[in-house]
This record gives C-alpha cells, structure tokens and sequence, in this order.
C-alpha cells in the first residue's frame, strides 16, 4: 500500500451552499432519524439517561435490539460473557457508546432503503463499514479516549454520496467511472462539477441526526483533515482509514480498488502516528477480521 504526499489545490473551487441545502433538504426528508434514536438523543441532552429508561426506549424496536444484542455480542466488542439484554449491554458499555451504535445501525437500516443506479448499495455499506471499523483500530492505536465513537463517523463517512446520487444519478455516475477507484479524484471532481462534496452535503444531512460536532466535523473535513474546525484528529482518522480501505478489494467506494491512495502527511502529525512505526499490515488484518465477522450484522 502506498501514502501519496502530494497536496490537492482547492483555492479555484467556489462553494454553492444554496444547492448544497437544497439536496440536504430534500434528502432529510427520506432519511430522518427513526424516534428511538431521537428519544435516546433526549434523555442523553436532559441528563436523565439510565440503563433501565434507555433499555426500555431501544426495546420498543425488536428488530433494532436484536441487532444491537449480536453486535455487543460480537467479536467487535469483545466483553467476556453472554450478553442478553440491552440493560446489560447498557452496563458493559455504558448508554452513550451505545446511542452511537444504536445511530450506527438505524443510518445503515435507514439510508438503505434508498435505490442507486449509481453505485452497488452493498458495495457501499461494505466500504463504509471497512472505513468505520479501520477508524476505530486506527484510534485505538493512538489511545484515543472511547475509541468506538469515531466508528460511527467512519460508517457514516460517506453518506453525502447517496445523496448526490439520488440527486444526479447521470453526473454521478461519470465521475465515479472517471475516478477509477480513486476517491480524492472523484471529491475534486464533485467541487469542480456542483461547488461541494459528499463530504460537505453528508455534514449537513447527518447534523439533522444530532451526531456530536466531532463527529459530523470529521465527516465534513475527511478528505481535508488540517481544515477540521476542533476535529482534527478525528477528521485525520478517519482520511487515514478510507484511504486503505480504498486500496482493498472488497473496501474499495467503487467496483475496483485503487493503485494509491492519497493520505495527507499532516493527518498522520494529527494523531501522533508514525505510519513507518506501525505495522500496517497487522491493522489491516485486525479489522479485515472484524469486518468478517461483523458485516452481516450491519447488514453489509
């Protein structure tokens, strides 16, 4: 795998916000949040969240707790014994970690239902969940506090994309063929061709689902970590993580994986990482195996 070091120029892109809301607007309404993620959201906002008030909302979904249960049970999490309620789940990894998985699997069940003519959907949800699982190695590696939260941004990384499909299925489509696999080909031809990115319009759409500021700001900033407002390392982490997600076969954001992928120098400074210290290789493997063995519970 290879870490191209050269920087892209953005300094001739002129940002269209009007149209930018527009398609957010527009998309929102396909994919609000389901209640439960917004009555967590509410009791987590007043302080009043305990496992039995946060077990007894997330249970009123049994397709959602069912989920939640085999994932906690998963390899993903490792905790020692068989989990079998959500209070406990609740006990072992405490109520926000999670609401963050509890937004993590109602975004993936949620976004979709949405039709692409642009793109394999599975081939999206498995790269984003790759991306989402190597974030979260990736963090733990430089002893990022409650590592498992920039899962979710990983995850989510993406989910502007969906909505420029849904919006120019036919302009899409071309840039994604001319990027051949290469994403920060296709994120500077999205500026280029409607004055934003994936990356900008999934910002605004997942700010609607209430996600922390970190969180949608490493969203917004994952292919210009440096310009992260209070999320740089959280941007860098998850540049870092798509970028070998993207070189993988079954990670790549396209049908073929790319020959390099770009990853700013400034992003490995951000977390603290030296990627010639790291074994690279071990990273990989770690979360190709989490990913085999979580990847039917997202769903991917």
């Amino acid at each position: 795998m290879t870490n191209p070091q050269i920087k892209p120029s953005q300094s001739q892109i002129h940002f269209d916000p009007e149209q930018a809301s527009r398609w957010s607007n527009d998309f929102a309404s396909l994919v609000s949040p389901p209640d439960v993620c917004v009555e967590i959201f509410d009791i987590l906002e007043s302080h009043r969240a305990s496992a039995a008030t946060t077990a007894e909302i997330i249970t009123t979904d049994p397709n959602l707790t069912a989920r939640l249960l085999r994932v906690v049970n998963s390899p993903f999490y490792k905790v020692q014994g068989k989990i079998d309620t959500v209070s406990r789940a609740i006990t072992m990894i405490g109520v926000t970690e999670l609401y963050n998985l509890v937004i993590a699997i109602s975004a993936v069940r949620t976004f979709s239902n949405i039709p692409s003519v642009v793109v394999d959907i599975d081939n999206f949800w498995r790269h984003s969940l790759l991306t989402g699982i190597l974030t979260r190695v990736f963090a733990k590696r430089c002893n990022v506090l409650h590592p498992e939260r920039l899962f979710v941004a990983g995850l989510l990384h993406d989910v502007g994309s969906l909505v420029i499909y849904n919006q120019a299925p036919d302009d899409a489509k071309v840039l994604v063929l001319s990027a051949m696999g290469d994403e920060d080909i296709l994120y500077k031809s999205e500026l280029k061709t409607f004055g934003f990115s994936h990356s900008s319009i999934g910002h605004r759409l997942l700010a609607s689902w209430n996600l922390p500021h970190t969180l949608i700001e490493a969203i917004r900033c994952h292919h210009c970590p440096s310009e992260a407002d209070g999320a740089k390392l959280e941007a860098s982490l998850v540049h870092i993580a798509e970028a070998y997600a993207n070189q993988l076969s079954f990670g790549s954001f396209s049908s073929m994986p790319a020959s390099e992928a770009y990853i700013d120098p400034n992003a490995w400074s951000a977390c603290g990482l030296d990627p010639d210290e790291l074994d690279l290789d071990k990273v990989v493997q770690e979360a190709t195996e989490q990913f085999n063995a979580t990847r039917g519970l997202f769903g991917c």
